[in-house]
């Protein structure tokens, strides 16, 4: 029966095994992949849950190493936004904490395309920033700032796409994202220093919400505080060294006093860097989940460009074993496992085979000589074989923390192989940087020798052209001495032949007519030496003037040359057949040819100093040619020092303008601001200035760029406008103080949007390239939405004309007139209806409060009339305007005052009439005649207190004023007591009669009293603190009417 039981199990156990492939192939068809995309939602759902839940601990590596990994397989964040916008991050600040957590490390490590699907959740996060931001101590703070920090990391990234997540670029990924543009890596730089900035503002917030004086480090709560700002130190090391290369590459491009402005930023930050990586090092929490760098002692000195080589970039080296630090105490653990279970069963089994396999097989059911004969054996068997598992046990633990520290040490050798490595890395990309600028410098070197070459040969060239302009004169100057030298010849020549003819006429009378011939030719002959003579000096003057044409020159003076050889050998012929009749008139002509000889020297003497004078004349034109290129030079440095000296005047301008509106809007966040308020009139005239000096600096700015030595006026219009916009913020701000929250909200974004915009502009005009394409049209449309904004806000109770308040205040004391006369005769009309009706203690009661009222109403009659007489004496002793509407439109605050009061009075006698009639009536109560009156009281003191403010103090219609006070006052307490005299006697007559009440009936009565009691009681604290909350808005209604917020402005 065993054996077949046997084989139905074995066989259904082989079939089982078949059955289960046949199934899931079946429900695994075309829904693969909804169930595969549903299994990878549910398992996102679950890591996301679990690592921000509302538990005050640090967030699990494992669930957001989860989340990450999840962002890659989908190529984005939806499933995650989808689940997170299911929690409640506004209600709970540690889930939100957490949330932020978690998303900044999606943000560093997760698929690039979660920045780009996180920015339509941008305004939700600002939203919740702003929310967060209402608690000042605990998580909700810390919130606050981390949102900050993630939106200002996504804006980054989404401004410069080629930055990763991570932060992680080389040297000439940063040169790309450049462009090559030195403006870019200036607006670049500032953009890392704001990103700078909110991650220094999150350490400094965690930092200070801790107590540093206990082991915060090592509890839960501490930890999940601390844990986020991992992600911060690895984002400051990146920011800090590229921060630190772009300025050096800014310095290399631009002026030391352009960039003092980001040394100065830098150094601020750098010192908070330099701590707070100091005092992180110094905790339990990271020494073992992160190496911090330490940053040097002094901050690089960017003067000196060859600091750079001295820049080690900060590496922060992150443990693999801390990256996951909840899960080494499961690996341990299983390893326990693996090793003890495989271990023990062998041994002992082959043992027991060993042992009792035989007698079992030879004889399985003879258990009495196993159990009895062989007892002893197996005890001591089993004793040995415990021993020996003991034994194991022991060398395998032994083998087992032998091995834990072979891998603590190998794990920590790793490490520092990873951060020699990691050294290196950088080591070998700072001398590839070094590399490039080597080898930018030798190429400048290079082309710097080529320019130089190209230079000694053009110079070479120069004077090579010199020296064979030298050589023509040379030549030319030969030629010239060389016809001079024949010019002489033929002098001479001509003196012989004029000797000889004055000879032959002196001898032979027959030869006169030869002789007179003779000295016509001669004559001819000097005149064409003469003029040959005049042409050869022009021609030499020409030569000496322009070298450029010499070529031409000695063609013509080779002409002339030749024609004067062609004239030479006609006279040589000529004096040939003349010779023989000369030779007897040289003693004759020796007189002509000393003559002829001084007249030849002094031609000498001539040419000499005309060659002087023409040598001296070049020099004085070349020293007069030098001291106007010097000249020129001169003005030329002179102006373009001018032109520096007018833009760097420009520039401080525009910085101060600057520095002002900086700080304007770092008064917006000053919690010692918020106590400042101003009122919207104030906000409008400053933004209407503001808006007068925009349009102003645009002028100016025109105007310099038409002619650039018109800088004081764009100086003066650009401090100015600096000023006013500055004032304009402030102003706003304080005036939200005193709107409610949504407006308050929107006017301070819209101030702020204000102060970047100036900033915008200031920035442009800071520069040269861009002062030309400034626009101010921007900054206008955010100061007249600001000004829109006042005018929304503006008080519209008093909204006159200044025309109209003289009119106004002499209808309101007319009416309050007519009020307090028909109040008077309605009261006379009630006592002689009383007198008809009542009888009695009640009539007597009416006759004497309505008496009363008649008195307080002729006093307050008097005071009417005191007051006009009053006001009509300030406008006529001259302290007003010369009529009393222009001095009443003059004094506008104090006319609304005396209208207010008027008003008062008014009402007050007409409630006071209203509740007299129904006191008499038998309806009202006394108590309301009682407040009437105080509040006449009151409303007369207001009307007198406004009447004498500009009076003087020696007026008649003062003193009767003051008489017509005291009266009205006295009559208010007559009406007082008269009523309190009347209820007492009215309340005297209803006596209590308790004299048929059984025992039950005067308790239930008792009971009654008592609840009534506490009712009124319950009643008059309600009504007490109503009557305050009334008082209260009164007062505010009255300041708002009465311009008391404007009194205060300077406070704002």
């Amino acid at each position: 029966m065993l054996q077949p039981a046997m084989d139905r199990v074995k066989s259904s156990m082989q079939q089982v095994p078949n059955a289960i492939p046949k199934v899931i192939r079946r429900t695994g068809g075309a829904n693969s992949l909804e169930l595969e995309r549903e299994n990878f939602e549910r398992g996102q759902a679950v890591s996301i849950n679990k690592a921000i839940n509302t538990q005050e601990v640090a967030v699990k590596e494992k669930h957001a190493r989860t989340c990450i990994l999840g962002t890659h397989h989908e190529k984005g964040a939806h499933t995650f936004w989808a689940a997170v916008n299911r929690l409640p991050l506004s209600s709970n600040a540690v889930l939100c904490w957490k949330f932020c957590h978690v998303f900044h490390k999606l943000l560093r490590d997760g698929h690039p395309n979660v920045i780009k699907d996180s920015m339509r959740n941008k305004a939700d996060l600002a939203d919740m920033s702003r929310m967060w931001g209402h608690l000042s101590e605990g998580y909700g703070k810390l919130c606050s700032i981390y949102l900050k920090l993630l939106i200002t990391k996504m804006e980054f990234h989404i401004k410069n796409p080629r930055f990763p997540g991570n932060l992680q670029m080389s040297n000439r990924q940063l040169d790309e994202a450049g462009e090559n543009d030195v403006n870019n890596f200036f607006q670049l730089t500032v953009e890392m220093f704001d990103y700078l900035e909110c991650e220094l503002n999150l350490f400094l917030g965690v930092f200070n919400s801790l107590d540093m004086s206990r082991s915060v480090s090592v509890t839960a709560a501490g930890q999940c505080r601390l844990a986020p700002l991992i992600q911060v130190i690895l984002d400051c090391s990146h920011l800090y060294d590229y921060t630190v290369k772009l300025l050096f590459k800014l310095h290399s491009c631009l002026p030391a006093d352009t960039l003092q402005g980001h040394r100065d930023r830098f150094q601020e930050q750098f010192k908070k860097l330099k701590s707070l990586f100091y005092r992180s090092s110094n905790l339990q929490y990271f020494k073992r989940l992160i190496q911090i760098p330490q940053l040097p002692e002094n901050p690089p000195n960017f003067l000196r460009a060859s600091a750079l080589s001295e820049h080690i970039s900060p590496v922060v080296v992150i443990p693999a074993e801390s990256s996951s630090p909840e899960s080494e105490h499961v690996v341990e653990t299983e390893d326990l496992v693996d090793t003890d279970i495989p271990s023990l069963p062998a041994p002992s089994e082959v043992k027991f085979d060993d042992l009792f396999g035989t007698s079992a097989a030879i004889d399985p059911f003879n258990f009495n000589s196993q159990n009895g004969m062989r007892k002893d054996d197996k005890d001591r068997l089993i004793e040995q074989l415990t021993r020996e598992i003991q034994a194991l046990k022991e060398e395998l633990e032994s083998f087992r923390l032998e091995s834990g520290r072979l891998c603590q040490a190998l794990r920590g050798r790793v490490n520092e192989l990873e951060a020699e490595l990691a050294e290196q890395s950088h080591l070998r990309l700072q001398a590839a940087g070094e590399s490039e600028f080597l080898k930018a410098e030798l190429d400048d070197l290079r082309r710097a020798r080529e320019d130089t070459e190209k230079e000694q040969r053009s110079l070479t060239e120069i004077e090579r052209k010199a020296q064979a302009n030298e050589q023509r004169y040379t030549k030319l100057k030969e030629k010239y001495t060389e016809l001079v030298q024949s010019h002489a010849d033929l002098l001479r020549k001509n003196a012989e032949v004029t000797r000889q003819m004055t000879v032959a006429r002196a001898a032979q009378d027959e030869v006169e007519a030869v002789r007179r011939e003779m000295q016509e030719k001669v004559k001819s002959a000097q005149e064409a030496a003469d003029r040959q003579e005049r042409e050869q000096v022009k021609q030499l003057q020409e030569l000496q003037r322009e070298l450029v044409s010499t070529q031409t020159e000695l063609d013509s003076l080779k002409t002339t040359m030749a024609s004067s050889q062609q004239s030479s050998e006609v006279l040589g012929t000529q004096l040939v057949a003349l010779e023989s009749e000369k030779a007897e008139l040289v003693q004759t002509l020796s007189k002509v040819e000393a003559e002829l000889a001084v007249q030849g020297e002094e031609l000498q003497r001539v040419q000499s100093s005309l060659a002087t004078e023409r040598e001296s004349g070049v020099k004085t034109a070349e020293a007069l040619q030098n001291q106007l290129n010097e000249k020129e030079s001169r003005e030329q440095a002179l102006e373009s020092q001018l032109v520096a000296a007018r833009w760097s005047s420009l520039q401080g301008a525009v910085e101060e303008a600057e520095r002002i509106i900086q700080d304007s809007l770092a008064q917006i966040d000053d919690p010692a601001h918020i106590s400042c308020t101003s009122s919207a009139d104030y906000l409008a005239s400053r933004c209407q200035a503001s808006l007068d000096s925009v349009e102003r600096l645009q002028s100016a700015r025109e105007a310099f760029l038409a002619d650039n030595t018109a800088v004081l006026e764009l100086v003066r219009v650009v401090t100015q406008c600096g000023h006013l916009v500055g004032d304009t913020i402030v102003q706003g701000s304080a005036t939200s103080h005193m709107v409610p929250v949504e407006q308050a909200d929107a006017l301070s974004e819209t101030v702020k949007t204000c102060g970047s915009e100036a900033l915008a502009l200031l920035g442009q005009m800071k520069q040269q390239g861009s002062l030309a394409a400034a626009d101010s049209s921007r900054l206008r449309a955010a100061l007249e939405a600001v000004l829109t904004t006042a005018e929304k806000l503006r008080p519209r109770g008093l909204e006159l004309q200044q025309g109209e308040l003289g009119d106004l205040v002499e209808q309101e004391m007319a009416a309050t007139s007519a009020a307090v006369e028909s109040a008077a005769a309605r009261i006379e009309e009630m006592l002689n209806k009383s007198r008809a009706v009542d009888t009695g203690i009640k009539m007597e009661v009416n006759e004497r409060i309505l008496a009363s009222c008649t008195e307080l109403m002729q006093a307050i009659k008097e005071l009417i009339l005191s007051s006009k007489d009053l006001q009509r004496d300030i406008v006529e002793s001259g302290r007003g305007a010369a009529s009393m509407k222009e001095f009443y439109a003059k004094n506008s605050r104090w006319t609304e005052g005396l209208i207010s009061a008027s008003k008062a009075v008014g009402c007050g006698a007409t409630v006071m009439v209203d509740a007299a009639d129904m006191m008499v009536q038998g309806k009202g109560k006394f108590e309301e005649l009682m407040v009437c009156s105080h509040e006449i009281a009151a409303s007369t003191a207001q009307l007198v207190a406004a009447s004498k403010v500009k009076a003087d103090k020696d007026s008649a219609n003062l003193h009767r004023l003051q008489q017509a006070s005291r009266g009205v006052t006295q009559a208010t307490a007559a009406v007082v007591a008269s009523t309190k005299s009347g209820k007492s006697q009215i309340e005297d007559t209803e006596t209590m009669d308790f004299s048929s009440m059984t025992l039950t009936q005067i308790k239930r009565q008792e009971m009654d009293a008592q609840v009534l009691v506490l009712e009124l009681e319950t009643r008059l604290q309600k009504e007490r603190e109503r009557l305050g909350e009334l008082r209260k808005k009164h007062y505010e209604l009255a300041g708002v009417a009465e311009g008391w917020g404007e009194e205060e402005e300077g406070t704002g």
